[in-house]
């Protein structure tokens, strides 16, 4: 009987939180409400703003937050033309340039964007600030960070329904099936984070060129990366597609995010 009603609960679940990412028209599984997440991760920006060292270089924070508010604009357009407005209205967008070397840029939940000093050079150009500007916004646009946590979330359940379907057997046979599920959960999120990461390079795409950008160096951002160096993991354990799978799918995509980025555009001046 319990196993009954725990998979029912889970079935309901699943129904209720099956949602579409705009544009890229994926499905995903997302429990966590905005009014949740957000409220957690504004309280975690300022306290990762006191404790890291700003930047006083004007020019270039000058440049981080013109580029920010181009393509969040584009993005706050896009919101609101297609029914999203009471998202648009919670987004709090602040973009901020830190002092440190290391190669890296995100944003949170609800807008709120950190570009590392150490990325500028990869960048090179407004062009390449734009690209990963846009990858990094559409992380937040497309609630990858509540879907990761969905997916957590999901993955104990499943550690619950492994528990339960194993219940009277050996103690042996109940390691080796929880085992199993946990190598195959742990491979499973690596899949959907590199899904995240090519549906984010994508929507990215979409969003820089709504705002005036050039998407080819969204290639040479990637193109730059890998010229580094450095051995990575194999793709399959790793949280990110290859350097190489990232250029490819890039290049094959510029004529669709063009053709994309120019019918929304057309279909805002319209309204």
């Amino acid at each position: 009987m319990k196993k009954i009603i725990y998979f029912s609960i889970v079935v309901v679940l699943t129904i209720i939180a099956c949602k579409t990412v705009p544009i890229t028209g994926r499905k995903q599984f997302n429990l966590v409400p905005d009014s949740q997440v957000l409220p957690m991760a504004f309280a975690q920006y300022e306290g990762f703003l006191k404790e890291n060292k700003i930047s006083t270089n004007a020019s270039q924070t000058k440049q981080i937050k013109d580029i920010g508010s181009r393509i969040s604009k584009a993005v706050d357009k896009y919101m609101r033309a297609n029914g999203m407005t009471a998202e648009a209205d919670n987004y709090r967008w602040e973009f901020n340039l830190v002092d440190d070397p290391t190669l890296n840029a995100w944003c949170m939940p609800g807008g709120k964007v950190v570009f590392y000093t150490g990325i500028l050079p990869i960048a090179k150009n407004d062009d390449g600030i734009a690209a990963i500007m846009g990858h990094e916004i559409s992380h937040a646009f497309a609630k990858h960070g509540q879907e990761r946590m969905t997916q957590g979330i999901a993955a104990q359940l499943g550690g619950i329904a492994v528990a339960l379907g194993t219940a009277g057997k050996p103690e042996q046979t109940q390691q080796i099936w929880q085992t199993v599920y946990g190598i195959g959960a742990q491979v499973g999120m690596l899949k959907y984070s590199r899904v995240h990461e090519t549906e984010a390079d994508r929507l990215g795409m979409v969003f820089m060129i709504m705002a005036g950008y050039n998407p080819q160096e969204a290639v040479n951002v990637w193109i730059r990366m890998s010229e580094l160096g450095g051995q990575q993991p194999p793709e399959f354990l790793s949280t990110h597609p290859s350097h190489e799978t990232r250029i490819k799918d890039l290049t094959n995509y510029i004529p669709e995010a063009t053709m994309i980025a120019k019918k929304v555009n057309a279909d805002l001046l319209n309204q």
